[in-house]
């Protein structure tokens, strides 16, 4: 059967690169529709409820169409992989075009921050969730959203393509080749792991569980909702609480 499928799907892929048969593009398109479900439901963690998920995958599909236009059979590389980087892209790109992160998000965060300075200044300690909540009366997981929010936009601004860089199409993305690795980089990925998992082991048996689902097992925060009986908002709730944690506990406090 497997034989059989993936000899159908040549014989679409060879019409599409010969005859650009519009059959064999809308054939190749729907097969690959769930990958962009998959980037949509990843990259819309921790993004404001105003930007719809329909928008997102608005922005995938250009990536895959993109990715169909221009896929290389030749090349050593399967497709699953060069459409994900595609669509991805096309998702991220579309993101920073659009004034997405509204204002009273970024004050709202403004205050957050300054609150987090006030009271590690005066404890002299990491500030918690907890002990933000009560000074700003804000909801726990109000402020952890937020500041994922925050986060992610500041993600995207530092992963953009510098304005002067050469580039042949807008969506085009390089890929650094990280194989020669030096020993000292070793260290420090190996000291920064065993940190990390040092952090992950101090959350809560939830938070540990969505963490492990979503980044290693690679589940959606519907499909880990299912796992764990709960839904997919509370997962969300989790989902962003262990973030702000393991955040706050990895910053390096100069």
């Amino acid at each position: 059967m497997a034989t059989v499928s993936s000899s159908k799907d040549q014989h679409y892929w060879d019409l599409w690169k010969q005859k650009r048969d519009p059959d064999a593009g809308n054939y190749i398109v729907k097969k690959y529709l769930p990958l962009v479900q998959y980037h949509v439901q990843r990259l819309a963690v921790g993004l404001p409820k105003n930007v719809s998920k329909d928008e997102l995958r608005s922005f995938g599909l250009i990536g895959l169409y993109d990715a169909i236009e221009k896929f290389d059979q030749s090349r050593d590389l399967k497709f699953d992989t060069y459409a994900s980087f595609r669509i991805r892209g096309s998702i991220i790109d579309g993101l920073r075009k659009e004034d997405w992160l509204p204002r009273s998000v970024r004050e709202k965060a403004k205050k957050i921050e300054a609150t987090i300075e006030k009271i590690e200044q005066s404890t002299r300690n990491s500030v918690t969730l907890d002990e933000i909540a009560t000074e700003l009366k804000i909801p726990q997981d109000e402020i952890a959203s937020t500041m994922n929010e925050v986060f992610f936009a500041n993600v995207l601004s530092i992963d953009e393509i510098p304005k002067d860089m050469d580039e042949s199409s807008p969506s085009s993305y390089s890929l650094k080749d990280n194989r020669p690795i030096q020993p000292d980089d070793h260290l420090i990925k190996e000291e920064m792991l065993q940190s990390l998992a040092e952090k992950i082991s101090g959350l809560s048996e939830n938070e540990q569980l969505v963490v492990s689902l979503f980044y290693q097992e690679e589940l959606t925060l519907t499909e880990i909702g299912q796992v764990l009986g709960l839904t997919t908002s509370r997962i969300s709730q989790i989902h962003s609480r262990a973030l702000f944690k393991l955040r706050k506990e990895l910053t390096v406090k100069e």
